[in-house]
């Protein structure tokens, strides 16, 4: 893979620049937390595993201009949140980053073995689709339920306690 071109690094700080820390509430008000964190609930009634999904607005303009990707963040929120930190280490986050319009799925060990990689980025597809399209709260919605029906074959419900919140975290 190349590395981005000046150019596009010069316009990608702008965009986190300007985009505002406020821009993950405008996207998602309480209510429509409330609708996410409903359907994380219901989707972790089918299978085994905790789903936590993170909001960050923009990243840190050193962050940018050290090319930090989605990816590496999302896996520095998966570890800020502790979401490895499950009994059965089925633990799996979905890291949204509203300037970049970018989706992430952060697996752990006990999740990652039932779903391949190919799957976790048609669900990142499929959210970035509703994404582009300015539908944020439709966009978590499909991967939370899109999640679960990958996890439910492979890992059923089991008597084990919710350890992550269902609320989705705004970050800052």
């Amino acid at each position: 893979m190349k590395p981005p071109r000046k150019r596009d690094r010069w316009r990608r700080l702008l965009r986190h620049l300007f985009i505002g820390h406020h821009a993950a509430q405008r996207a998602f008000p309480p209510p429509v937390r409330a609708r996410i964190a409903a359907a994380v609930g219901d989707g972790e009634r089918c299978h085994a595993g905790d789903i936590r999904v993170a909001i960050e607005a923009a990243l840190h303009p050193a962050a940018v201009l050290r090319g930090m990707t989605p990816r590496q963040r999302a896996l520095e929120v998966f570890a800020q949140l502790r979401v490895w930190d499950t009994e059965h280490n089925d633990g799996v986050l979905i890291y949204l980053l509203i300037a970049d319009r970018a989706v992430e799925i952060v697996a752990d060990r006990g999740a990652a073995r039932a779903v391949t990689a190919d799957g976790w980025q048609q669900i990142c597809a499929e959210v970035e689709r509703h994404f582009r399209a300015g539908r944020f709260e439709a966009g978590v919605l499909s991967g939370v339920q899109a999640v679960a029906a990958h996890l439910a074959p492979r890992a059923p419900g089991a008597a084990d306690a919710n350890e992550l919140p269902d609320a989705p975290v705004l970050l800052s």
